[in-house]
């Protein structure tokens, strides 16, 4: 019989985010399209994401027939957070007098590739890209590339480029949580064993 999980976090109930869970407020949006193969993720980062910022939204698919309207939002810029050769580093200088919809697409990298292709209207963005340098937190698997984070580390990374001097330190306390769980789970030795020289992406 499966365990009863939390209706939000979708969490076991006895291992429930919630109360780590903040309510930011951001004045860049972020639409954060995610694959469906991401959903039963044990992380699922994405969604911690979403349920912490108050100006973001989520959803989840292959094809987005509503993608036209969605990057329609009156008042916002949209750009699309993706790595590639015509991206623009952000800096606290790409919000300009517009703040931006952020979008990001949240999966494997072969699956983010993906949604571009079967969505042309969000390859079709002007993409940016998160400074070098950003170190994943995530200690539990190897980063494919370096500077890989996960989706919920990429978001608060370019909100904090975007936003400063704010921070959004407080969106990662549930992400780090669950870290130290699984950590907990597997038991110390068996993590320096496995992990000691470990980095990670999504």
């Amino acid at each position: 019989m499966p365990r009863p999980t939390c209706p939000r976090c979708l969490r076991p109930l006895g291992h429930c985010l919630c109360a780590l869970i903040p309510a930011l407020d951001s004045r860049t949006r972020l639409l954060i399209l995610q694959h469906p193969s991401e959903t039963a993720h044990a992380l699922n980062t994405a969604r911690l994401a979403a349920l912490g910022l108050r100006n973001a939204e989520l959803r989840v698919g292959e094809t987005f027939g509503e993608l036209p309207q969605l990057l329609a939002q009156p008042g916002y810029r949209a750009c699309l957070l993706f790595p590639g050769e015509e991206a623009v580093e952000l800096t606290a200088q790409t919000q300009g007098e517009l703040p931006l919809l952020l979008v990001v697409p949240d999966g494997t990298w072969r699956k983010a590739r993906k949604l571009l292709h079967l969505n042309p209207a969000l390859a079709s963005l002007p993409r940016v890209a998160l400074p070098a340098g950003a170190q994943s937190r995530y200690r539990l698997r190897k980063a494919p590339a370096e500077g890989a984070l996960s989706t919920i580390e990429a978001i608060a990374t370019a909100l904090d480029v975007l936003e400063a001097p704010c921070s959004f330190a407080a969106l990662l306390r549930p992400f780090e949580a669950l870290i130290e769980g699984q950590i907990a789970a597997m038991g110390e030795e068996t993590f320096r064993r496995n992990h000691g020289q470990g980095g990670r992406q999504p």
